[in-house]
């Protein structure tokens, strides 16, 4: 969870807002897997996440310029890019359980 998902949580506890919802925890919870692929050239780096039920997620982080890459860097940004695509998939599933009872 990062700082500003960290702020969202507090401000919806302390607002009390208690209907079901995915959580960022739900969210980490679902990834079973990561691997990272970097391209030749060392500016594209591509994160794959593979979720509990098999399907996979990718993200993406490319650099301008090759002397600005960095692959720790490349690594954060290609894995948030990734674990943003879980939050609709795991929304439309929250919805549809919801609708189903």
């Amino acid at each position: 969870m990062n700082n500003s998902e960290q702020k969202i949580e507090w401000e919806i506890v302390a607002k009390k807002l208690t209907a079901p919802r995915l959580t960022p925890e739900e969210i980490d919870g679902v990834i079973a897997d990561e691997q990272y692929w970097i391209a030749p050239g060392k500016t594209l780096t591509i994160c794959v996440l593979t979720l509990r039920n098999g399907f996979t997620v990718t993200g993406e982080s490319a650099c301008a310029s090759p002397e600005n890459f960095d692959e720790e860097l490349g690594r954060k940004i290609a894995r948030k890019n990734a674990r943003e695509k879980i939050w609709p998939l795991e929304g439309y599933l929250l919805r549809q359980r919801l609708h189903d009872a």
